[in-house]
């Protein structure tokens, strides 16, 4: 069964949520790093049906490399 936009919404809320606090920076701290990359999309929502399995340890964590993995390719860790 396909998710509806409310449900990958309410994921993708959740994801960031647990993201920013498990890094200590607020929600609309990470939002902005994340929609820099376009990373909202391309993980987030495009990647939905694998990661809405996942425990939110592993979500944040996957949320968390990718962001490391995309700052060090512009050339700037943050």
């Amino acid at each position: 069964m396909e998710a509806t936009a409310l449900q990958k919404t309410q994921f993708v809320t959740l994801a960031i949520g647990a993201t920013a606090r498990q890094m200590g920076i607020s929600t609309t701290e990470l939002h902005n790093r994340l929609k820099h990359h376009d990373l909202i999309r391309r993980l987030l929502f495009d990647c939905y049906d694998t990661l809405h399995t996942e425990s939110i340890d592993g979500v944040v964590w996957n949320v968390q490399e990718a962001l490391r993995n995309w700052d060090a390719k512009e050339g700037g860790t943050k």
